[in-house]
């Protein structure tokens, strides 16, 4: 990197939002998941269990989101997860024509379960959260009720612990 560029380089505004992110993707590599939750340990089940811990992260910011520093840190936080699944899918051997279509699906599939964890979580209904999960964190593996049900009660103790904290903890990476 040239003198120049380092001096008239801009910061990119996202990465106030890296210790949230990589928090929210630790989250989602807990051997809770797959073992008591019974999601498969496979590149799609770690993307689902990614997602839902963001998410979840996602939810309790929408809370302060009347404050613009709150509304840019969750699009920063989202960003900077589709730049994760974008390099993910290239280190997966995708094909630059098709990593878009499926960023897109991916996009529209974090719209949809933030709608069904939305409320599920709110109401706090076990069993709606339960059916939520079992659409999405397991689309196509067959799993007990009893891992559904581990799952969904850890996704909520996860989210009233979020909800218990300050905002700031939470754009800090700190939850």
């Amino acid at each position: 990197m040239s003198v120049l560029s380092r001096i008239f380089a801009r910061k990119d505004p996202r990465e106030q939002a890296r210790p949230a992110y990589d928090r929210v993707v630790a989250l989602g590599r807990d051997p809770y998941w797959y073992l008591d939750g019974g999601v498969p340990d496979s590149v799609d089940g770690r993307f689902e269990t990614v997602m839902t811990v963001l998410c979840a992260v996602l939810l309790r910011l929408e809370a302060d989101d009347a404050d613009n520093t709150v509304r840019h840190f969750s699009v920063y936080l989202a960003e900077l997860f589709v730049d994760d699944m974008d390099g993910q899918l290239r280190q997966n051997g995708v094909g630059d024509l098709i990593v878009g279509k499926h960023i897109g699906k991916m996009m529209s599939a974090l719209g949809g379960r933030l709608g069904a964890y939305r409320d599920a979580l709110a109401t706090g209904n076990g069993p709606q959260l339960a059916d939520a999960l079992r659409r999405n964190l397991y689309p196509d593996a067959q799993v007990s009720d009893a891992a559904v049900t581990a799952a969904a009660q850890h996704l909520a103790d996860l989210y009233a612990r979020l909800k218990a904290l300050p905002v700031s903890a939470i754009l800090q990476g700190d939850f």
